[in-house]
């Protein structure tokens, strides 16, 4: 196992001239929603960018739903990064997913339904050790090791064993972690399966490396960040989170799941577009860090918010008020995912009209960057909230 620890909190980001963001798992599936310029839902991945099967009766395509997609407790971004060569002619290109969801079945289905290109992953970044969220790791290694790429002409490239693939994860992976409920929080009511061992993430086929600090990767075009700074007084972490004591044999407390990180992509001309994969940091702490690490305004933010559970909900109005009117410029997109909950998506949709977009499985989101646009962006402004 590679074990490397980043110095510098704020490594070099280059910009990028192109991203390209497919929902590989979520809780939501989301087929018919209105979705803003640049968007697009798993339906129109079928139907138009695939080749769907053909009723012969009729001889329109089929709605072949037995091979689309599902959704399940969990988060999975597959993230691509494009950045122009020199005379423009190609552009270097990088493949990392952002964490695995929860079980073997519900990423290898989506990965099959939305035809991803494995066997070109170079990288999965897990976001932290919760099993929501590296469940689908080893059934995901083991597809790749099997995986030919399709083309854009729906040929395919046998890729077996040709490109290697790295596993980024925080050090610190507990023992075990559970969750005791409110209001007093002192007793484990269940456990969390347990998250993949380093050594069979190696046997499964890929290099292990940790990170406890903040690192560039992706040819430098994705910022994967080190402990996020707790910094807001609203924001306390998760209220009944537990880890196993070894020592003690005991659970302990731990509302601050320290291990957490975010993982960040500049796009020239617009700005950052931030994963934040479940938000236990709370998302302004997450959204405040990385304005302070990369000095960049806030374009989008994807992923969970973790605003879901009844104890929460004092955290919804300042955290709506920080996205639309304390962050300056606000974010152009925020797509409230996985662990948001039904009444933070209602306010945030509220407060940023059709800024919230309503993403789920199979959403595509693709982001042109322009570089004559530079000039134009502005400087990342944190207002006060009195």
């Amino acid at each position: 196992m590679a074990s490397a620890t980043t110095a510098s909190d704020a490594p070099v980001l280059r910009r990028v001239d192109k991203l390209t963001v497919t929902i590989v798992v979520d809780n939501s599936i989301e087929w018919m929603a209105k979705l803003p310029p640049g968007f697009s839902g798993e339906s129109h991945r079928h139907l138009v960018d695939q080749t769907p099967p053909v009723d012969p009766l009729t001889g329109v395509p089929i709605l072949d739903f037995e091979n689309w997609c599902c959704g399940a407790h969990g988060f999975s971004a597959l993230i691509e990064t494009e950045v122009a060569t020199a005379d423009d002619t190609k552009s270097e290109r990088h493949l990392t997913l952002f964490d695995t969801g929860p079980d073997s079945r519900t990423i290898a289905r989506n990965a099959d339904a939305l035809q991803l290109p494995l066997a070109s992953i170079d990288r999965v970044v897990l976001s932290h050790w919760h099993s929501d969220h590296t469940g689908g790791l080893l059934s995901l290694l083991s597809k790749r090791a099997h995986a030919s790429d399709v083309t854009s002409n729906n040929t395919t490239t046998a890729q077996t064993g040709t490109r290697p693939i790295v596993v980024d994860a925080h050090p610190h992976r507990p023992t075990a972690r559970g969750i005791a409920p409110g209001p007093a929080y002192d007793r484990v009511v269940g456990r969390l399966p347990e998250d993949p061992r380093f050594d069979a993430i190696e046997r499964a086929g890929a290099q292990v490396e940790t990170h406890a600090g903040a690192h560039a990767v992706a040819g430098g075009t994705v910022y994967v960040s080190g402990e996020i700074a707790r910094v807001t007084a609203f924001e306390a972490g998760l209220p009944g989170g537990m880890r196993w004591d070894d020592v003690g044999a005991v659970w302990v407390a731990e509302p601050d799941i320290m291990d957490e990180r975010y993982a960040a992509i500049d796009v020239a001309g617009k700005g950052l577009v931030i994963f934040s994969a479940c938000s236990h940091a709370g998302i302004v702490n997450v959204l405040k860090d990385a304005v302070h690490k990369l000095a960049r305004p806030i374009y989008a933010v994807i992923g969970g918010l973790h605003l879901v559970t009844p104890d929460l909900a004092p955290r919804i109005a300042p955290t709506v008020d920080f996205l639309s009117r304390q962050l300056v410029p606000a974010p152009a997109y925020v797509l409230p995912m996985h662990c948001t909950g039904f009444t933070a998506r209602i306010a945030l949709e509220a407060a940023l009209g059709e800024g919230c977009v309503p993403a789920g499985v199979g959403t595509k989101f693709v982001l042109e960057g322009d570089r004559d646009a530079e000039a134009r962006v502005m400087e990342p402004v944190i207002r006060s909230s009195v």
